[in-house]
């Protein structure tokens, strides 16, 4: 575009067709490593012509979706509305961008930004194929729907959790290793709520020893729900055959070695976008310690326990000034106990990124 040229808006019939756009893109799948992508294509007046949406990975995207829907040449001339950036990659489907230039599309209106070092540049191609694009309709709407896969995209890894329950000096155990029950009932539901919102679930082969997890999520009535996260163990202790975890209804998953980055590019190819990690101090301190936690969730009981077994071990902080320092987002009671939510700072998980993805 030239100096002095205006970029392209959206007409308000456009904005309208991102909004059904958006609505199509919810059909499709939360989990996995496809995004969620609505498209709506519209004649010269505006008229919808075609809809489609992406129905998880190794289906049509939503513009190929859409187009499949038209009678060749239908689409020539006419615009597609998309929730995210048409795509500029061969995976098991081939670029998007090249789907509406051969079509004929002329003008092409997205909402986010895709963030894929593989995937984006799609809108380049398009405008250099002679089409007319139009970025950041509805931007936010959109990012709100892509959640997590949006996020995790950015950071080239999976989305991680962290969780601890711990009496309120720091300690996840008593002296003898006893630490069931230290929150109560309240704070176990929020804990299997949040489980079943995440792909992954992620322990140590120590916690799998000593307590025997089964790593599922459950009801307040001791049910399945509907959604459980794929079962993660890191280690290189064997684990036995009887061991809970391999009752899980999904195959449990076991990364040998000690190194998280390695663990979440494993996951990642797998389509986990999400991990969920529940114990023990060891797996939780080689996260944070390598700035590859997004969220921490500290559930907190009214009581005391003293003793060695602390929640999180050494850091690598020898002095106040490393310390790693977390925001507070949120503070919940759940019964007499207390939730803390709370993000590191970011630029420590960019630093552990850079290393995972170079």
């Amino acid at each position: 575009m030239s100096a002095g040229t205006e970029a392209p808006q959206a007409s308000v019939r456009e904005e309208q067709a991102m909004l059904r756009a958006l609505e199509l893109a919810a059909n499709g799948p939360a989990r996995g490593v496809n995004p969620r992508v609505g498209c709506v294509i519209l004649d010269a007046d505006g008229t919808v012509l075609a809809e489609g949406w992406h129905r998880g990975a190794g289906t049509p995207h939503a513009e190929v979706d859409a187009l499949s829907h038209l009678a060749s040449g239908a689409a020539r001339g006419a615009t597609a509305v998309v929730t995210l950036e048409p795509c500029n990659h061969t995976g098991r489907t081939g670029p998007c961008a090249v789907a509406l230039l051969e079509a004929g599309v002329e003008r092409v209106v997205f909402a986010v930004d895709d963030p894929g070092h593989h995937s984006g540049g799609g809108a380049e191609r398009l405008r250099d194929g002679g089409v007319t694009v139009v970025g950041g309709v509805l931007a936010g709407p959109a990012e709100d729907l892509l959640g997590d896969w949006l996020t995790s995209a950015r950071l080239g890894r999976p989305l991680v959790t962290v969780k601890w329950a711990s009496s309120l000096d720091g300690r996840i155990a008593a002296s003898d290793g006893t630490s069931r029950w230290i929150t109560g009932d309240a704070a176990r539901d929020d804990v299997h709520r949040r489980r079943a919102a995440h792909d992954a679930i992620l322990v140590g082969t120590g916690t799998v020893l000593a307590d025997d997890p089964s790593l599922t999520a459950r009801d307040d009535r001791g049910d399945l729900l509907p959604e459980q996260p794929l079962p993660v163990v890191m280690g290189d202790r064997p684990i036995p055959r009887d061991a809970a975890v391999h009752r899980h209804p999904r195959p449990v998953v076991v990364h040998h070695g000690h190194d998280p980055a390695a663990l979440l590019a494993e996951l990642r190819a797998a389509g986990v976008r999400s991990v969920f990690i529940e114990g023990g101090p060891t797996i939780a301190t080689a996260f944070l310690r390598a700035g590859l936690a997004d969220t921490v969730l500290t559930y907190l009981a009214p009581v005391l326990l003293g003793g060695p077994r602390l929640a999180i071990g050494d850091l690598g902080v020898d002095t106040i000034g490393e310390a790693i320092r977390l925001t507070t987002v949120g503070v919940e009671p759940l019964g007499d106990d207390l939730l803390v939510i709370t993000t590191p700072d970011r630029s420590a998980s960019a630093s552990a990124v850079h290393d995972l993805t170079a």
